[in-house]
């Protein structure tokens, strides 16, 4: 992807952002991340997945018949006759992540993406770290509501990402069903610039770990995996620095329905050395996320 276009594409993701978080006219509540209160903290955890699609209807379908899973429309009135659409995306009655269309920002750059948000227990102190540690923020803190506060920026090598002050707490530890996310982690350009940013963003520990022939950098948070981060394994491909999520599946036939979906399988079934196979795929509106299968006992650091 050229950058001149990235960056026009960002531009769409932010006023779309800016719409559905801040507009006067907004007649929207966002619900929260939890069907109850937890009351919990997990700083530096992913919380929560939003997709950013220029296709809501094929995106839908694509994701539902792949993994199952079920929407729920709130529509979005933006004031002057304009209208958009978020749906709440769960699993099995279980509130995963949420699907925003942005097709009529505009129809000429495919502006579609995952975007994670992350927990911090103070997004207001949250954004100064961003901003003193050479991130950008793009939008101030934002109150949804039940959703709580949220602010969007991008990382020091550019790569975007949400920070979320959840109202009422954040979702608690458990291992993820097949059908929902596991893991997230960062591609960059600069592994020990990326891993200085998002140490000063959350209270993470650094574990190196060996996988195969490269070293990856595994974020924890009171001994608990959070995230990690891997240099940008498809740069000489085009792609720019991107938070990238991973969905767990029972095996990888899954991937025999992607082109019926609408989707394209970018990376065919690998195995991993530490365990389990990845593949890459994107949905009809060209939004990417790794698929894994994952035995559960085996080691936590993904």
């Amino acid at each position: 992807m050229k950058k001149d276009i990235k960056l026009a594409g960002l531009v769409l993701l932010i006023s779309m952002f800016s719409l559905v978080a801040g507009c006067t006219t907004l007649n929207i509540e966002l619900p929260s991340v939890t069907q109850a209160p937890t009351n919990a903290r997990y700083p530096g955890k992913v919380i929560w997945h939003d997709l950013l699609t220029n296709d809501i209807e094929a995106s839908q379908r694509f994701y539902g018949g792949l993994f199952g899973w079920e929407f729920d429309e709130l529509p979005l009135t933006l004031g002057v006759g304009a209208s958009s659409k978020y749906l709440l995306i769960s699993h099995k009655g279980k509130l995963i992540g949420g699907m925003v269309d942005v097709s009529n920002v505009d129809q000429e750059i495919n502006s579609s993406q995952w975007v994670i948000l992350m927990s911090v227990t103070d997004v207001d102190q949250a954004v100064a770290d961003i901003k003193r540690a050479g991130g950008t923020v793009l939008t101030p803190p934002t109150d949804l509501n039940e959703r709580g506060r949220i602010a969007l920026a991008t990382d020091v090598d550019g790569a975007l990402f949400a920070v979320l002050e959840t109202r009422y707490g954040d979702p608690l530890d458990r291992e993820p069903a097949v059908g929902e996310f596991m893991w997230d982690e960062v591609w960059t350009s600069d592994v020990e610039k990326a891993v200085a940013f998002y140490k000063s963003v959350a209270p993470f520990e650094l574990v190196d770990k060996q996988l195969g022939n490269a070293s990856y950098k595994g974020l924890l948070v009171d001994e608990k995996p959070r995230t990690g981060v891997l240099m940008n394994p498809a740069a000489d491909q085009g792609l720019n620095p991107t938070w990238v999520s991973y969905i767990k599946v029972q095996d990888m036939s899954v991937l025999d329905k992607v082109a019926g979906l609408g989707g394209q399988v970018l990376l065919g079934a690998e195995n991993r050395p530490i365990g389990g196979q990845v593949a890459i795929i994107t949905g009809p509106s060209g939004a990417g996320v790794v698929l894994q299968t994952w035995d559960d006992s085996q080691e936590d650091l993904k």
